[in-house]
């Protein structure tokens, strides 16, 4: 990001929009004060927060990063949440009514002793709005604050930002690739150029009659400008996995779901979709091989190839093959210094050359835009550039079934395209999809059949 031009007055709402990697997230952490010093990075020109660097006006702007699982801190709810407000020297009593607040606001409903490590992708998601929510900040900063939320958890936190913001005087900043949710929240767009400086400035409604058709173009998520879906020839081939009365968990003696009885086909998508905290991410887990069923089995002899039929005793060699799995979080399954070197990770354990590793490893690099970042560390990605990445970790040893959680968080219209087109080519090639996500769109796009996992009452 660079060439950047911008007077924000206090109390405006602003939707900040762009295509991926086009900026949003490094111009939040700028603003928070936590993007780093000379030695992290470059940076010129000014940046201000109540005429003052925004290093020395910590406190007064509260930031939720795109990875909730970077902002928790303490180890039960209660602490985390109440954990800025002590660093900010509030009398205790008033701590924990901003904690009770907060929990409320967001619709996060656990005992405050409740442990931290036990919350899913999308409740640690609240309990980040929460604890900046109980700050009370002048300057609220969201980075896609809803990415990993059910649709009713999306409502439910968009709700509670706007009745904090009725309550008081504060400027949001937003990024939210579903513009939608915002758009009647916000009196302000602002989209950034992926080349520099700004495409679009305006009220929302005057933005989307004027560049509407060209935002839409760069991959910006317009109302009204979906893209199409792509064509599936909608094959079903032969049974790849079988669960029968399958239950899983992820502690001894907790069972999250029971009952489980589904087939896997080449050339189908299994969504597994439901609110958060209901066990997608446990139940995607367990289907890949990683974790142990509480009870029942996963049959995978239908890509065992001789070895056993349960994937949990495959060895990592001999599950890469056959099972690849993208983790919710991309960054916990990065293990090199380069997008490239990331890449080639999976190519080396299943004994590929140099010469084959390049060329599984370049078609990928071009065709989900990380051809110009093939040099640059996995961990200096947007959001969005890193979902990408994780996803192509796992294609090149070209394994039969994909076990995807949210594959499409944090990208944009044109990627979203690419990325769906994509996956939809690998299942008309005969691969099978477990995809775990909250996002709608992917489940009408690519979805042949859905496992819903309600709330327990």
């Amino acid at each position: 990001m660079r060439g950047l031009d911008l007077r924000i007055e206090p109390g405006e709402r602003v939707l900040l929009l762009g295509a991926s990697g086009a900026g949003k997230s490094t111009l939040m952490h700028a603003l928070a004060g936590v993007l780093g010093g000379p030695d992290e990075g470059d940076s010129e020109g000014r940046l201000l927060i109540d005429g003052a660097e925004p290093e020395s006006a910590r406190g007064r702007a509260g930031l939720v990063l795109q990875d909730p699982d970077s902002q928790v801190v303490l180890a039960r709810v209660g602490d985390d949440v109440a954990f800025g407000c002590e660093n900010l020297g509030l009398p205790r009593d008033e701590i924990w009514r901003r904690v009770a607040d907060a929990l409320d606001a967001v619709g996060l409903d656990l005992p405050l002793r409740h442990p931290t490590s036990e919350l899913s992708g999308g409740q640690k998601q609240r309990l980040a709005l929460a604890g900046v929510l109980a700050m009370r900040p002048g300057l609220l900063l969201l980075d896609e604050p809803t990415a990993n939320l059910d649709p009713e958890g999306v409502i439910e936190v968009r709700d509670a930002v706007a009745r904090v913001l009725a309550g008081s005087d504060a400027t949001l900043i937003v990024i939210e690739h579903r513009v939608e949710v915002w758009w009647k929240l916000v009196d302000r767009v602002i989209v950034l150029s992926p080349g520099g400086g700004v495409l679009a400035d305006g009220r929302p409604d005057e933005v989307l009659a004027r560049e509407g058709a060209a935002l839409a173009a760069s991959g910006v998520w317009v109302p009204g400008h979906a893209p199409e879906p792509p064509a599936r020839t909608g094959v079903r081939g032969r049974e790849l996995v079988r669960t029968e009365g399958l239950a899983v968990g992820r502690r001894p003696g907790v069972v999250l779901r029971s009952g489980i009885d589904l087939r896997i086909d080449a050339g189908r998508c299994l969504a597994i979709t439901g609110p958060n905290g209901t066990g997608k991410s446990t139940t995607g887990l367990t289907l890949a091989g990683l974790i142990r069923p509480a009870a029942g089995t996963v049959d995978a002899g239908g890509i065992a190839d001789g070895l056993g039929s349960a994937p949990l005793s495959w060895k990592s060699r001999e599950l890469v093959t056959r099972i690849g799995t993208v983790f919710q979080d991309p960054e916990h399954q990065f293990v090199a210094g380069t997008v490239r070197d990331e890449l080639a990770v999976g190519a080396r354990a299943i004994g590929l050359d140099a010469a084959q590793t390049a060329r599984r490893i370049d078609p990928l690099l071009e065709r989900l835009r990380l051809g110009s970042l093939a040099n640059a560390n996995p961990f200096t990605l947007s959001g969005g550039e890193k979902r990408r990445l994780s996803v192509a970790t796992v294609l090149v040893t070209r394994p039969r079934l994909l076990v995807l959680d949210e594959p499409t968080f944090g990208q944009d219209a044109r990627t979203w395209r690419e990325l769906v087109a994509f996956l939809a080519e690998l299942l008309d090639a005969g691969s099978g999809v477990v995809a775990v996500t909250h996002d709608t769109r992917l489940v009408d796009a690519l979805a042949d059949d859905e496992l819903r996992l309600e709330a327990r009452s």
